[in-house]
């Protein structure tokens, strides 16, 4: 018997007993749309614990830290370790180091009109800068000109607040009315003296007000106030401007977050209290984590977290999936008891065709394209449905969440085929039993069978 006529007859059957064939496809459809949603949702679920843990410094980031050198005035005779321009270039050696940057993080006070505002400049070099990624909505990340320019997250403007009424955006949700982009900005990086302005040091001489410098701005970060994203607060600059200005602004004095000696002068060089680290793959974090911990440094990623998450997420999945699978076995059991109700009112049939000559394979095969077409369809339609499921998800978790969860539904294009082999193979191996019994009547029997 030629392939096509086994297609053709196999359809036909189905299409004689259209109602059972509807019952028996509808099972599969609820089997096939139910495992694929709740794989869906684990995978969703995956995806946005991801996206979340890229928002926080993403998945091949390391940051370094040594906060032990705040001890430095202490009377011991061991010198605390410290991150200078020499650890960082030996942590940038480092096997599979993409970019290794010191971070020389400083506070200041900004003013602009009737507004005043406190934020921290990050000082970073080209390298990093480059590799962070950050979306640009006006202007350029910081050159490296020698002249220092600042570069604004889209949420840093919130920080400030009206000097005349002490009003904050937090409070009032009002935006503070500053343009940090067009209008200068005054800075004032000498805080303690801007507080104590007015006041005596411990010498009875008068503390004056520190200097302001007007600061360019280079850049503004792409975002609303409403769009949070990774440094959506930060503001960056070249780390060697950065330096120059702060000597210029402390002279021989200590800068501030800088450790001083035992006779409480500055060192000559600068200290960073952390590293910024990017490795070239993920897959080799924990590896360069291990390295630079081995160094005597504090380093922290992401990668502790992701481990956890993927093993939550798979739990998770795991769970989600063996409910629709479920499902779907009940849909096999429908099929294979299709067939053998099928291969009860077609006995007769069976045992003519037999004696006809038709081969045990032929037979075996015409009932397992029939279970096949009820996988394949019951698939199909099972897929459609679940689509529409993973919309309404979608689309209801998206607005009880505020948008946070955007897509909690995940159907990828693996699931899909994945999903509709599945239900075709199901359906050929609940119908394959009696198919077996099929190929074992007997032809005689089976036409003397009323």
């Amino acid at each position: 018997m030629k392939y096509f006529d086994l297609l053709r007859m196999s359809a036909s059957n189905l299409l004689r007993r259209k109602l059972r064939t509807v019952l028996t496809v509808l099972g599969v459809i609820i089997g096939t749309a139910s495992i694929v949603v709740m794989v869906s949702l684990g995978l969703g679920l995956r995806k946005s614990s991801l996206a979340q843990i890229e928002e926080y410094g993403g998945l091949t980031t390391i940051n370094v830290n040594n906060y032990s050198w705040y001890n430095s005035d202490s009377t011991g005779d061991e010198e605390p370790k410290r991150i200078d321009d020499a650890v960082v270039a030996e942590m940038a050696q480092i096997p599979h180091v993409e970019v290794a940057s010191p971070l020389l993080d400083v506070s200041v006070i900004a003013k602009q009109g009737a507004y005043e505002g406190w934020f921290r400049i990050q000082g970073m070099n080209q390298e990093a800068l480059q590799k962070m990624d950050i979306d640009i909505a006006e202007g350029e990340l910081p050159p490296a000109d020698g002249n220092l320019q600042l570069f604004y997250g889209n949420q840093v403007i919130t920080n400030f607040y009206n000097a005349r009424t002490n009003e904050y955006y937090w409070e009032t949700m009002e935006v503070p009315d500053v343009d940090l982009m067009n209008e200068p900005v005054f800075l004032i990086f000498d805080t303690d003296a801007y507080y104590q302005a007015g006041s005596t040091d411990g010498n009875g001489q008068t503390i004056l007000p520190p200097k302001k410098y007007i600061i360019p701005t280079c850049g503004m970060m792409a975002g609303d106030l409403e769009t949070y994203k990774e440094n959506c607060n930060s503001v960056f600059a070249d780390i060697d401007a950065l330096k120059a200005m702060l000597k210029k602004v402390f002279k021989n004095k200590v800068i501030p977050g800088q450790p001083a000696t035992k006779s409480g002068k500055p060192y000559k060089e600068l200290y960073y209290e952390e590293v910024y680290i990017r490795v070239d793959s993920m897959d080799h974090v924990k590896e360069v984590q291990q390295a630079i911990q081995d160094m005597g440094f504090n380093a922290n990623s992401n990668a502790e977290w992701m481990e956890q998450t993927q093993s939550q997420m798979g739990m998770i999945q795991m769970v989600l999936g063996g409910i629709g699978a479920v499902s779907l076995f009940v849909a096999a059991i429908g099929i294979a008891n299709t067939m053998m109700m099928s291969i009860y009112e077609r006995t007769k049939e069976i045992g003519i065709i037999k004696v006809l000559g038709c081969d045990l394979g032929n037979i075996r095969s015409m009932f397992l394209l029939e279970a096949g077409f009820i996988g394949f369809f019951g698939g199909m339609a099972g897929l459609i449905l679940s689509e529409i499921i993973s919309a309404v998800i979608n689309s209801v978790v998206g607005k009880a969440s505020g948008g946070y969860y955007e897509q909690l539904s995940y159907i990828p294009l693996w699931l899909i085929l994945v999903s509709l082999v599945f239900a075709v193979l199901v359906g050929m191996v609940a119908g394959f039993f009696p198919a077996l019994r099929a190929m074992k009547l007997s032809p005689l029997a089976a036409i003397r069978n009323e």
